[in-house]
């Protein structure tokens, strides 16, 4: 067995997977293989009203019982999801789009797509979740360069600044506090809110 491979059955054998899924013969068949793959196991049912959030993957049943469930969405969810689907009837294919699931299983269940399903599921959604990552990051850029844009306009109508001084002014401050510019421009909002509060005025110093 290649070292990659070792890996992968090692990070399988880690992970804690919830099957929420009716008793029956079709889900003692997804049992017995996660059992082999050597996963810890969770088996839940009837559909609680919202996913686990103690698990690595839930491996969940499509059905309209997820009408009336919370929020079985992957952008909201700390696990892979993977479907487990009787049939694709319109209102299974809605529920499943609904869920944005990272996999899904379509019965008859047999244990030689489990595997690879489980791998792709977790796959995506790390990825799913390093995106996430880059577009709060960019969020959080933009939302901290308003503030210093809002701030600079701040200093340049009530302190009698120009653009480059006010900039120039935060950044100062910034260093001599240690913190960064986008923490001292909230810092100086903050102030003239509550200044404004207060009942201070805070007139332009501007001749």
């Amino acid at each position: 067995m290649s070292s990659s491979l070792r890996r992968l059955y090692e990070d399988l054998r880690s992970i804690c997977v919830a099957v929420i899924h009716p008793p029956g013969e079709d889900r003692d068949v997804l049992v017995q293989q996660l059992q082999r793959i050597g996963c810890k196991l969770k088996i839940t049912w009837p559909m609680p009203p919202e996913p686990p959030r103690d698990c690595d993957v839930i491996l969940f049943h499509v059905s309209q019982d997820l009408e009336h469930c919370g929020d079985w969405n992957a952008s909201t969810v700390n696990a892979a999801l993977v479907a487990l689907s009787d049939y694709e009837s319109p209102t299974t294919l809605k529920l499943l789009l609904d869920s944005m699931a990272h996999g899904v299983i379509t019965k008859p269940f047999r244990s030689s797509g489990i595997l690879s399903t489980l791998v792709l599921a977790r796959a995506s959604q790390g990825f799913q979740q390093r995106l996430q990552g880059k577009i709060d990051k960019l969020e959080n850029t933009m939302k901290m360069r308003r503030q210093i844009e809002k701030a600079v306009r701040a200093l340049v109508e009530h302190q009698g600044m120009d653009d480059v001084q006010a900039y120039e002014h935060m950044r100062e401050k910034a260093k001599s506090l240690r913190i960064t510019i986008a923490e001292v421009a909230t810092l100086l909002l903050e102030t003239y809110e509550k200044l404004e509060q207060l009942g201070f005025s805070t007139v332009s110093r501007k001749k």
